[in-house]
């Protein structure tokens, strides 16, 4: 593998065209979830570049009638149904535990409410249990009841049947069963990471399969992985330095279209920042959570793919009814009009996927 084939193999293996939201989401395996809008929350920029026609907020407005479930393999995110057999059953961390342990009745009683049927919203679980406040795991407080949920979730006892202005409304969770075997398992797993960032580095790669496998009871991946290498499922190759880990029948030559694309933070083509350093030589970060008067791109700001190249960033805010976007580059060059057309037609992608009425985007 050359460095131009990583770069050609990682576009093309994920930025594919999808005729429906289902079947994007089948096809990525996993889509991560990130609250902040601007312009988009970042499961809908994800999948705005897969299916066509995607408008902001389809995700969550036909989720209810979909084949999908919230969850986290390690980041929380939306998974195809049969993904819950590779997930579940699960063991909780060491801190789940001992809250669990010392909020047992608590607990009890929530589940016991989902046993009754039907769909609860926290509230009204906090209203019938009267639970109050509860230390969450990074010092604050929460509502217990949510917490409790979240558990439960985890768990696999509890799943979201829809969103309430953004709160999951929560049903009890249909029993898994779980035909597989922990190596079908671990196999499982892996491929679902793998499928989704390939080409992968190994050292971003193996902390990943070392927690799916603690949580999971007889479920090697870190096994699953030498075993996938041996049998020529996977490849593995060092480029510069760094080992890559990808599927056998991956294609590497493939040329990327004369397009720009705008990509979510966490997209899975620029998900893994030592990836993108090594593919296209600067560094990117996302810098929501960074002091104003620290930022050197912007509060979200989004890579900008041309071809195969990420040359730079955009800010994109929706002002007026118009969308706005302010590019920067990190190429000492401009790459000329056939760049600049096509950023005009991924500004006029981007207005009409946040809204109807923003047809007209200003650059």
């Amino acid at each position: 593998m050359t460095l131009d084939q990583l770069r050609r193999a990682a576009i093309n293996h994920s930025l594919f065209r999808a005729p429906t939201l289902l079947e994007a989401v089948e096809r990525l395996g996993y889509v991560q979830a990130d609250p902040i809008r601007a312009p988009a929350r970042a499961q809908d920029l994800i999948l705005f570049q897969r299916v066509a026609g995607y408008r902001i907020d389809d995700l969550e407005r036909h989720y209810p009638s979909l084949p999908v479930f919230e969850d986290a393999i390690f980041n929380y995110g939306f998974f195809p149904n049969q993904v819950a057999k590779l997930l579940y059953p699960r063991a909780l961390s060491a801190r789940s535990t001992l809250w669990a342990r010392r909020h047992r009745r608590l607990l009890e009683g929530v589940a016991g409410l989902l046993n009754e049927g039907g769909e609860w919203h926290p509230r009204e679980v906090e209203r019938r249990l009267n639970a109050g406040k509860r230390t969450n795991g990074w010092g604050g407080t929460s509502s217990a009841t949510t917490m409790a949920l979240e558990l439960l979730q985890r768990q696999g006892v509890a799943r979201v049947a829809r969103r309430d202005k953004g709160i999951r409304v929560y049903v009890a969770q249909a029993s898994v069963t779980n035909p597989l075997s922990n190596l079908e398992r671990a196999d499982g797993l892996l491929n679902t990471v793998v499928n989704l960032y390939s080409p992968i580095q190994q050292s971003t790669l193996m902390p990943f399969l070392r927690w799916m496998s603690s949580v999971r009871e007889g479920v090697d991946c870190v096994a699953a992985l030498e075993r996938a290498i041996k049998e020529g499922r996977l490849r593995r190759e060092t480029l510069d330095g760094g080992r890559y880990i990808w599927p056998a029948a991956l294609a590497l030559d493939a040329e990327p279209p004369d397009e720009v694309r705008l990509l979510a933070p966490f997209d899975p083509v620029v998900w893994c920042r030592k990836r993108f350093a090594h593919c296209w030589g600067w560094d990117y970060r996302f810098e929501a959570y960074t002091p104003a008067h620290k930022r050197v791109r912007g509060y979200y700001a989004l890579p900008m793919l041309w071809r195969d190249e990420v040359i730079g960033w955009a800010n994109a805010r929706v002002q007026n009814a118009q969308l706005i976007v302010e590019p920067g580059l990190v190429v000492s060059k401009h790459p000329g009009a056939a760049f600049t057309r096509a950023l005009e037609r991924e500004c006029e992608r981007m207005a009409a996927f946040l809204s109807p009425a923003n047809q007209n985007a200003r650059l």
